[in-house]
């Protein structure tokens, strides 16, 4: 598959995606859902995959992190992530890369959190899976993690109903933080969340970024807010990647005709003299 890719600089890649194909096993045979795709990801780099339900976006970042369960299979390609070859990591290899390498914040915080356990309790089990025991330390660390996403850590010892909807979704994101991965895939993360909370948590999650220096794969069906967000755009369709490239020549001189739809779906807000700027480009 060709991908029309407009004119930038190349990032020096943290993640390198080629070929890559997921098939899924059916009665009637195998379903292709991912088709020959190639991106790479730059380090602190902000890469959005955009497109509608079923283009195959979020099976892109299963793939990365090697979480797909039959009847998925990675049939074809290959991911790099700063030098590991990810295909072939298996077992407790894989387990421990997971988390230290790579994180994922999912679009449904509370799917991802244990309502029975304390926040502690969850950040406490993080810690321990990758051989992190001492209980001081643990107690230290996830009160700086609570920190750095702005909720106090007295609130450790609180259950996850006793938080808002986009508490509960930073929550996630200090998760994520927790072993310093160096890439957070980030699939529909504002989704569930009013238009206030999306801009402050997107303002944290910059700061954050270039604070430590991760780079993000964001994934959404709101191109106008990834926009905003990223350094880079790609859009899927039907399995396919057919265009990318930076939000601006996106946004004014789209090369793919399915790319020029998803564009003229968003209502216009400003005068056409007024073209969108990235809100979050002036965040400290």
């Amino acid at each position: 598959m060709t991908v029309i890719q407009m004119n930038q600089a190349k990032p020096t890649s943290l993640l390198s995606v080629r070929e890559l194909c997921v098939d899924y096993a059916s009665r009637q045979g195998l379903k292709r859902a991912v088709d020959r795709v190639s991106f790479d990801v730059g380090a602190n780099e902000v890469l959005g995959l955009a497109g509608e339900s079923g283009s195959g976006k979020s099976t892109v970042a299963y793939a990365i992190a090697r979480l797909h369960r039959p009847p998925a299979f990675i049939t074809g390609g290959s991911i790099v992530l700063d030098g590991t070859d990810v295909l072939k990591l298996q077992g407790e290899t894989l387990r421990q890369w997971r988390w230290r390498d790579v994180s994922m914040v999912l679009q449904s915080a509370m799917n991802a959190l244990n309502p029975l356990l304390t926040v502690a309790a969850q950040f406490a089990d993080l810690f321990r899976a990758h051989g992190i025991r001492n209980k001081a330390e643990i107690r230290e660390r996830s009160a700086e993690l609570l920190r750095m996403v702005g909720i106090a850590p007295d609130r450790l010892l609180d259950y996850p109903h006793r938080f808002s909807g986009g508490m509960r979704q930073r929550l996630v994101i200090a998760m994520a933080l927790a072993l310093s991965p160096k890439l957070i895939i980030m699939d529909e993360p504002t989704t569930a969340l009013d238009v206030v909370v999306q801009r402050e948590l997107l303002e944290e999650v910059t700061v954050l970024r270039r604070r430590l220096g991760f780079s993000i794969l964001f994934i959404t069906h709101d191109l106008a807010l990834m926009s905003q967000f990223c350094d880079r755009i790609g859009i899927m369709l039907n399995g396919d990647l057919v265009e990318m490239g930076p939000p601006m020549q996106m946004v004014e001189a789209p090369q793919h005709p399915y790319t020029r739809k998803l564009w003229n779906a968003i209502p216009p807000l400003h005068p056409s003299e007024m073209p969108p700027r990235r809100v979050l480009e002036n965040t400290p």
